[in-house]
């Protein structure tokens, strides 16, 4: 198979979801969850693969102090935990976030056909690298030690910040407390409100 035969097929991705492109045709069932019920738990055994139909489903992990971390967002059309497919136990918890319905089809399966299929398996190993590299960026953002720059790191990759409804997830991806965030943000829209003041005198005089 030809390499502009190759990309054509890795760029379907972009046209069906994740779960269309990956998952159609494998045998699966309907699985519902409601908001805070838990998916599945660290350790458990890999059994199945978890794409999201509805609803929010969140990747944590939970440190010793109580704390927890986002690792992954995922929404309707995205997979959960990719690169649970080579793995035996989960490394971390997922939970539902909103009421949440997922279609599960055997991890099994879905390894078969990267096996026997160089085309599934490239678009595949092209997913695992986008995680690898928002992982990293995850990482360099949790290395930094004041809320500032982390906040500011997180915009620069993001765009801009959610609604306030939503800043609690933010605080849990770059691992700081909600308290903390919201100070934070109070503190830049103080500056920002202060900046505006002084633009306007100048304009006015």
């Amino acid at each position: 198979m030809s390499s502009c035969h190759g990309r054509a097929f890795i760029d379907m991705i972009d046209i069906m979801s994740e779960a269309e492109f990956f998952l159609e045709g494998l045998s699966g069932h309907e699985c519902a969850f409601a908001a805070g019920e838990a998916v599945f738990h660290l350790g458990d055994a890999v059994q199945l693969v978890h794409a999201v139909r509805r609803g929010v489903v969140h990747l944590v992990r939970v440190h010793e102090d109580g704390t927890s971390l986002i690792l992954q967002r995922a929404g309707p059309g995205s997979i959960l935990a990719e690169a649970s497919v080579y793995s035996t136990v989960y490394y971390c918890d997922a939970r539902a976030e909103t009421a949440a319905i997922t279609w599960a089809v055997a991890r099994d399966a879905l390894r078969s056909r990267l096996v026997q299929n160089p085309d599934y398996a490239e678009a595949w190993g092209q997913r695992l690298a986008h995680d690898v590299q928002r992982a990293r960026l995850q990482a360099e953002i949790l290395s930094l030690k004041t809320v500032e720059d982390r906040l500011s790191s997180w915009i620069a990759w993001n765009g801009s910040l959610p609604g306030k409804g939503q800043w609690s997830n933010v605080a849990q991806e770059i691992g700081v407390s909600p308290e903390a965030l919201y100070r934070e943000i109070a503190r830049r829209r103080k500056l920002s409100r202060g900046r505006c003041a002084n633009e306007e005198k100048h304009t006015t005089r």
